[in-house]
Parts: C-alpha cells; sequence; structure tokens
C-alpha cells in the first residue's frame, strides 16, 4: 500500500463501512436496520452509542428480555446520577423507542421516568478581539477553516465538509449542503476571506491534479449523489475545499481516495491557540460560532436573519444569544452604566 496512506488523522471515519450480508451480531442489524430507515450517518452513530450504553447498564442482557422497566431505571439514572440535559436524555430515548420499535415491533408506552432538569446554559463567546488574537497564530489550513466558523457561522462538520463548488464567489455566499438536519442552506462569504479562498481553490486544483495522476484523484460523495452524478467524484468542483494531507482507504470500497481535513486537525489548532495566548476562556470550534452569532445581534441585525445563517430550526434556539448580550425583554442597566 502507498506510503501516502497513514492512520489516525487522515482516517475517513465519517464515511459508513459496509455491512457484509444477513449480520448474526445485534449491534450490525441495528446497523442494518438504520440505513434500510434512511437515517444519517450521525444519527446511526449516536443511536448506536446510546443503545450500547442501555446494554451495559444492564449488565449486558439482550435488549429483547428486557422492556419499559429497564427503559424508564436507564433514563431516570441519566437524569438523576449522570444529571443529562433534557437533550441528551431525549436522544437517548428516541434510540431505545427506535430500536423497541423497529427491530422487536414493540411499543413502549407511557414510561415513567425521572425527566432531567432544564438548565439555562448561556454559550460561551469570545470578543471581536480575543477571536482575531486566536486566529492570528494559527497556521493554514486550520487558520482559513476557523476564519470561515467566525466569519460564516459555520459548524465545523460543515466547513469541512464544502466542496470547491461551494464557494459562490459571484454572489458572495457559501452554500452549506446538507447541513444539520438534512436541510441546504446559504450563508455569507466574508469580503476579507475572498483572496485566501481563491488561493485555497487553487491549491485544489494542483493537488487533484496531482492526484489523478497517482490514480487516487476520485474523491468521496454520498450514495445517492454518486448514482445521479457518476463522473462528479473525478471533477474538481466537487473535491473538498479543505483536503487531507493523505490518501485513506475509502471504508466502503477500499480505493484510495483523499477526503477532508480531520476534525482533531482543527481541534489541536484551536487548543494550541488558547494555551499560546493564554485567554482564559473554554474554546472549541463551536464557541467561534456562537461569537459569529453575537456580533450580529451586536450590529443589530434580526433574530430571523441569524436564524437562517446559522441554520436553525427553531427560533428559540438563536434567541439564547439575546441572552449573551443582555439586549432581551429583561435587559437591565445598572445604575452605574
Amino acid at each position: 500500500m502507498s506510503d501516502s496512506v497513514v492512520a489516525g488523522n487522515d482516517t475517513v471515519d465519517d464515511v459508513r463501512a459496509p455491512i457484509e450480508g444477513r449480520p448474526t451480531r445485534f449491534m450490525d442489524q441495528m446497523r442494518l436496520l438504520m440505513r434500510e430507515r434512511g437515517l444519517a450517518y450521525s444519527t446511526e452513530k449516536t443511536y448506536l452509542h446510546w443503545i450500547r450504553a442501555f446494554i451495559r447498564f444492564h449488565h449486558m442482557r439482550h435488549p429483547q428480555e428486557m422492556g419499559a422497566a429497564e427503559v424508564d431505571e436507564y433514563l431516570s439514572w441519566l437524569a438523576t446520577v449522570r444529571q443529562v440535559s433534557p437533550a441528551t436524555q431525549g436522544i437517548a430515548l428516541n434510540a431505545l423507542v427506535f430500536m423497541y420499535r423497529r427491530r422487536f415491533a414493540r411499543d413502549l408506552g407511557d414510561l415513567n421516568y425521572s425527566r432531567a432538569r432544564k438548565r439555562q446554559q448561556i454559550p460561551q463567546v469570545l470578543t471581536h478581539a480575543e477571536a482575531m488574537r486566536l486566529i492570528d497564530t494559527m497556521r493554514h489550513p486550520a487558520k482559513l477553516a476557523v476564519q470561515l466558523l467566525y466569519g460564516s457561522g459555520l459548524r465545523q462538520a460543515e466547513c469541512l465538509n464544502l466542496r470547491v463548488k461551494d464557494i459562490d464567489f459571484g454572489m458572495g455566499e457559501i452554500v452549506v449542503r446538507i447541513g444539520k438536519g438534512g436541510k441546504d442552506r446559504r450563508t455569507l462569504l466574508p469580503d476579507s476571506l475572498v483572496e485566501d479562498l481563491h488561493q485555497q481553490v487553487e491549491r485544489v486544483k494542483n493537488l487533484h491534479r496531482e492526484d489523478v495522476g497517482q490514480s487516487y484523484g476520485n474523491v468521496y460523495i454520498p450514495g445517492a449523489l454518486a448514482r445521479k452524478y457518476p463522473n462528479a467524484c473525478r471533477e474538481t468542483a466537487w473535491q473538498f475545499l479543505f483536503p487531507s494531507r493523505n490518501v485513506a482507504p475509502d471504508p466502503y470500497t477500499g480505493e484510495l481516495r483523499r477526503h477532508h481535513l480531520h476534525h482533531t486537525v482543527v481541534g489541536k489548532a484551536i487548543r494550541r491557540a488558547v494555551r499560546q495566548t493564554g485567554i482564559p476562556k473554554h474554546v472549541t470550534s463551536h464557541t467561534f460560532r456562537h461569537s459569529f452569532a453575537t456580533r450580529l445581534l451586536e450590529c443589530g441585525y434580526d433574530l430571523r436573519t441569524i436564524q437562517e445563517l446559522l441554520g436553525h430550526t427553531d427560533i428559540s434556539t438563536t434567541e439564547i444569544y439575546t441572552h449573551v448580550l443582555n439586549k432581551g425583554s429583561r435587559g437591565v442597566q445598572g445604575p452605574l452604566g
């Protein structure tokens, strides 16, 4: 195998591995069932995590031997002992309901578990000066990726999954394909990044030409799109905007491909920048997205516009940023200003 194929940060770990024939292992049966039902790969992995956790909690008993009482016990434990959020408890519930309904054709009925307590959490945000200090310490390509998180409000996965064709220089927009919830949307393309993005596109074109010469220039495209556009995998427009430094085998076909930059590359760059600058905040890739929304609110943009740019389904999710700025209905200015 080629010396350019390495493990770790270059694994294609967001592409589904195949399931051979008729699986006999329970978890593989659940995987196959989820794929037959058309669940997103991220949902598949999340549901499998909670199903495994449920089985381990009950000392490896088979789910078929259990039912509503065991589900109640587990969900109550998550709320009272693990103290998870209502959202996390809800995801665990959805996974178990899916399993019993789709795998065992059983309705769990009216469950009686302890509900997780809702806690109002205000997102961590950076000042503009802090965000720029962090970005200025970074190096390419992580620097440009983080600039898009902050300048366009992208989620990290959305940013790393961008293709060359998704940067619309003419319209000054970035097209987010199949974002969270399976929705497409458009967000702004910062003027200050246009030149850097043009240069990045040129790097991708040159790299793609080299890959074609090495016989691994086909990029991964999801199944439905690959069938609709069978030649797209060889086109420059479909190449990832942030390609990995190395090629790796596609877990489904075994074909060598250059996938996108691994998320750990961005995470490490952010943690390194926090250490170098000494900014006393817990900063992740999502912190830059929160900061993007907060900047727009500070500039007077309405919540509906911010909601659309962020891709929030419910505007109540966007409203949390009013609390960050203390501009909600109960915003009060004290006697000292």
